[in-house]
């Protein structure tokens, strides 16, 4: 990747263990490790900014996500051996900070899976194993968070001057092999996912400490630690080129594979898949539109990942999946992009356990009216505003029009055509002519073959007696003597005259008022 993950983070910090963990045991309030529940074969699970005060299990309950990658622990300052989250020295690893809510998803048959590094982190140096030199201590650590939380997995985020600092890609790697051996001996299962950059054709190449993703995988083999996902961040390329994204995803995944295969040449390919993570960034990414991951992406991704039988769907992030800022790139609270809430999550969601393939959601929206009724005096006008919503899919081009006017009422939509998520107005103009009563205005939209309908209860107050004369018409001829009806009084012309509307041309002018009729 020629561009970093730009992810706005605040720095981390905490107090951890010293003379305890160069024996690599953490010291946790629980005391006796036990073994935590494994994650399922196949898992989707977005990243959960931990670091702008929402609520773990209230967005995991809203979005119907049970499994969440909590981003990110960090030191609070170079140097530092200790963890904290968010690198927040008020927010150290216990179960009084989200210890309650992950309890809440694991009751619930869900899970976190704690994140240590990211893109502030890595660039800052404080990254545990960038910051600490103690390999017992940053082993020590991950032993805090797996006990403290009761956890099966440790995500490593490693990124930007993580990846060049060949001192802190050993000391990590080394402190992941004792994790595992700790693990082992106390009957737990806990695995590891390396999170890196990757460009559209797997991760880039080198020696470890030049920048090279793959050489933090053999850097991990070379120190005994079992890999068990490589977790690509398929976004923020930084290429200057126009991305299919769920096509780059598949050739990213796939040049990983490969690279897998070389260093696990016993492997199946069915074993290096389920080695295989894709983390995604819903919407227009930090480079800006010509990196847009659609819902459309969405559903293309999902099949293919079970067909290839993956290990990790996830994506950056929860709180992004919404589309409440068309246009913008790179928010954290928003995707860019029109999509109906938690519309990402949703097509996501089903992966976890196995998933089936299933075909893309049909496109769809809604039409409704704000206000949807009105009362006005004939002869006076009033509007409308026509609201249209992505209902599912993806956004199209929808057709609005009106119909239900009665004689002597006007009613147009403007503009008469807009891209779901979009508006429009309803304009309803009446005439002295239109008789007193209720109507209902239908306005239509159309897409396709769908259509979708909002009523709008029209009023009309006023007296209809004694307004005998033809209504006014600006494109008829009227000679000397026609009378007609207009804005509630009978008009007389006095000569020739077309389009001179009455009321308008004055004492000495052509029509003359006979009063209110």
């Amino acid at each position: 990747m020629t561009g970093p993950v730009r992810r706005p983070l605040r720095a981390l910090l905490t107090g951890l263990v010293t003379a305890t963990a160069a024996a690599g045991l953490a010291l946790t309030g629980g005391g006796t490790a036990h073994a935590a529940t494994p994650l399922p074969a196949h898992v989707f699970a977005p990243y959960f900014e931990a670091y702008n005060g929402d609520s773990l299990s209230g967005l995991a309950n809203a979005s119907g996500n049970k499994y969440l990658t909590m981003a990110f622990i960090q030191t609070p300052s170079v140097g530092s051996c200790t963890p904290y989250w968010n690198g927040d020295s008020g927010m150290p690893i216990s179960q009084a900070n989200f210890g309650a809510d992950i309890d809440s998803l694991q009751a619930a048959g869900g899970d976190v899976i704690p994140s240590f590094g990211g893109y502030a982190a890595d660039n800052s140096g404080t990254e545990i194993a960038d910051s600490c030199t103690n390999v017992s201590s940053i082993a020590a650590a991950y032993e805090k968070v797996i006990t403290t939380y009761d956890i099966s997995r440790i995500d490593l985020d490693i990124e930007d001057n993580s990846l060049t600092n060949a001192g802190g890609i050993d000391r990590r790697n080394k402190a992941v092999k004792m994790v595992q051996d700790w693990a082992a001996s106390n009957g737990r299962t806990v695995q590891f996912s390396y999170t890196l950059p990757t460009t559209t054709h797997g991760l880039t190449t080198g020696t470890a400490g030049d920048g090279s993703g793959l050489s933090v995988i053999q850097n991990a083999i070379s120190n005994g630690v079992k890999v068990d996902v490589v977790n690509l961040m398929t976004f923020d390329y930084y290429d200057n080129a126009t991305h299919n994204m769920a096509t780059d995803t598949q050739t990213a995944a796939t040049g990983l594979h490969d690279q897998l295969k070389g260093l696990y040449p016993s492997k199946t390919d069915a074993q290096i898949w389920g080695m295989v993570g894709v983390t995604e960034m819903p919407g227009i990414d930090d480079f800006g539109p010509a990196e847009t991951f659609t819902t459309d992406n969405a559903t293309t991704v999902y099949n293919w990942a079970v067909s290839k039988g993956i290990n990790t769907l996830s994506f950056w992030a929860l709180q992004r999946d919404n589309g409440g800022c068309p246009g913008q790139g790179g928010s954290d609270s928003c995707s860019g992009t029109t999509q109906s809430t938690w519309q990402f999550s949703h097509i996501f969601e089903p992966f976890t356990g196995g998933g089936t393939t299933t075909p893309p959601p049909a496109n769809d929206f809604s039409v409704s009216l704000t206000p949807s009724s009105g009362s006005v005096v004939h002869g006076s006008s009033t509007t409308s505003s026509v609201h249209t919503a992505v209902a599912s899919g993806t956004a199209q081009s929808v057709a609005l029009t009106v119909s239900g006017a009665p004689s002597g009422v006007t009613a147009t939509v403007s503009p008469g055509s807009v891209t779901a998520g979009g508006n429009a107005t309803l304009s309803v103009a009446t005439t002295a002519s239109a008789a007193p009563g209720t109507y209902t205005l239908t306005v239509t939209g159309k897409a396709g073959t769908t259509t979708h309908t909002a009523a709008y209860t029209l009023t009309v107050t006023g007296t209809s007696s004694g307004c005998t004369a033809t209504p006014w018409s600006s494109s008829a001829v009227y000679v000397g003597g026609n009378t007609v009806s207009y804005n509630g009084h009978t008009w007389k012309a006095k000569w020739w005259t077309t389009g001179e509307t009455p009321g308008t041309t004055g004492e000495w002018g052509v029509w003359q008022d006979l009063g209110a009729c």
